[in-house]
This record gives structure tokens, sequence and C-alpha cells, in this order.
């Protein structure tokens, strides 16, 4: 994750190195900023944050604040709802309390490419979860955090899976999205579109197996990734969605006789 404080150019980066970019000028991100990267170089103790969550510091305490807090919300009668993206869930801690939020009434939507070792739809612990996962032609990986907070939501994006080893054993950063504009953006266009996938995400059950969401009779195919690139590139032609075929060009490999060693350059 990388901050900029009234940054107008971002350096180039190793492809392989997921991170969120930030440009901003306030000055409570930057000073958080200043802080974090005095850390990584040893000089400074870790101070605290004021707006980062950050591993293996606060991270995990801070998200189960805030898993709590939907959680007294239902209780109160009041809104209360999470949605998280991710690539892997597996930490314990973070899992029960999912659980007891559930159980509370929070509706809480997980969005987990990879590992999930929660078990969704098992009543009376977790009926109120729903786990899918997408696996299409681009890698997902980012990381994004709801939570409902009576009316007035809050958004993080980050580095770091819900695991123990990005809470307790890696440096991991994630930041809160206090711009309306782009706070709106990633719950519709990001969150939304996810979760309104019907081609590609595959919902697990209680069972521990994953089935092929299907569209609802009369409900149009969405395919998130689709419409994710329609929405980079307005001007292009929208890109015909099907349920069983990608919408880009498969590329057909021949196969080699048997027996033959393949050719060197």
């Amino acid at each position: 994750m990388c901050i900029c404080p009234l940054a107008t150019t971002i350096p180039p980066r190793p492809a392989s190195i997921p991170t969120w970019v930030l440009l901003t000028c306030r000055e409570s991100f930057g000073e958080d900023a200043s802080n974090l990267f005095n850390l990584l170089t040893g000089i400074c103790q870790f101070p605290g944050m004021k707006r980062f969550l950050v591993s293996p510091f606060e991270m995990r305490e801070r998200l189960l604040q805030l898993i709590e807090r939907e959680t007294q919300h239902a209780q109160q009668g009041l809104p209360a709802r999470i949605i998280a993206k991710m690539n892997s869930l597996v930490d314990e801690q973070v899992i029960a309390a999912l659980y007891a939020a559930s159980r509370a009434g929070v509706k809480i939507d997980l969005i987990v490419r990879g590992i999930c070792c929660l078990r969704p739809g098992k009543r009376g612990l977790s009926e109120n979860i729903t786990v899918r996962s997408i696996v299409d032609r681009f890698l997902e990986h980012s990381r994004v955090f709801y939570f409902e907070n009576a009316c007035q939501p809050e958004l993080f994006v980050g580095t770091a899976d819900w695991m123990p080893r990005n809470f307790l054993r890696r440096i991991e950063v994630a930041f809160p999205i206090e711009d309306g504009n782009l706070r709106y953006r990633l719950i519709e266009e990001i969150l939304g579109v996810s979760l309104a996938d019907n081609v590609k995400a595959r919902v697990l059950g209680q069972d521990g197996t994953y089935r092929l969401a299907q569209p609802v009779a009369g409900q149009p195919a969405r395919r998130s990734q689709v419409e994710f690139m329609q929405l980079a590139r307005p001007d292009e032609a929208p890109a015909r969605l099907s349920h069983r075929k990608p919408a880009y060009p498969v590329v057909k490999i021949k196969p080699r006789p048997p027996g033959r060693a393949p050719r060197r350059p």
C-alpha cells in the first residue's frame, strides 16, 4: 500500500506485488504514512495510528471491534451489515466474531476467492452469512471491508487477508475511504457488482462444497470482471455475456503428437 501525500506521480512497482495507491493531502493520512515508514526503517517504535489499521500491532483488534459494533447495532435494532472481499478467511477469532454477529442478526456477505474456513448457512450459527468465490480471467486480489455502522458506513481497503499470518507475522496496512464519491464507487461498482455475479461466482454451501451460481429465471447474466472492464473503458462496445462461454477470445492449443519432443528455439 502506498500513501503519497501531495504526490503527482506514482513510481512503477513490480507486477507481482499487490498494492493500493491513495493520493491524498489529508494531514492525518500523511502523518500515519510517515510514522509507518519510520517504523519500517527502524527509526521509531510503533506510535499508534490515527487512520491506518496496521499489522501485526492492531489490525485484528480493530477489525474485531468493528464486527462487534455491528453486532451491538443489530441487537439494538439498528441497520447492521458487513461485506468483506479478500483472498482468504482463516483466522479463528474473526470467524467466531462473524458467527456471533450472524446470530445477532447482522447480514454478512463474504467474497473470498480462495481458502475459507467459515461455514455459511448453518442453522443457529451462520444463517445470515453468504460466501462466494469468483475465479475468472483475471486474478482477483483486492481487499475491501464494508461496515454499515447504523447508516453511517465505513469502508476500508488494504493489503491483508483475514489470516493469522497477515495479522501476526507481517506488516500489513488497511486505510479508510473517507471521500463520499470514492466510497460510493467502491460499494456500488466493486462490491455490488461482485455480489451480483451469476456467471463466474461459486457459492459455498454449509456442507463445504461450492456450486456455480445460477441466474434466477428472467434475471440477466452478469459477469463481474466483464463489467469491470466496461467500467474502465466505457467507450468500447459491451462484451457479450454467456453463462457457459467466456466473453473473451479463447486460444486453443494444438496438442503435441505423442513421443515427439518439443522444439527448442
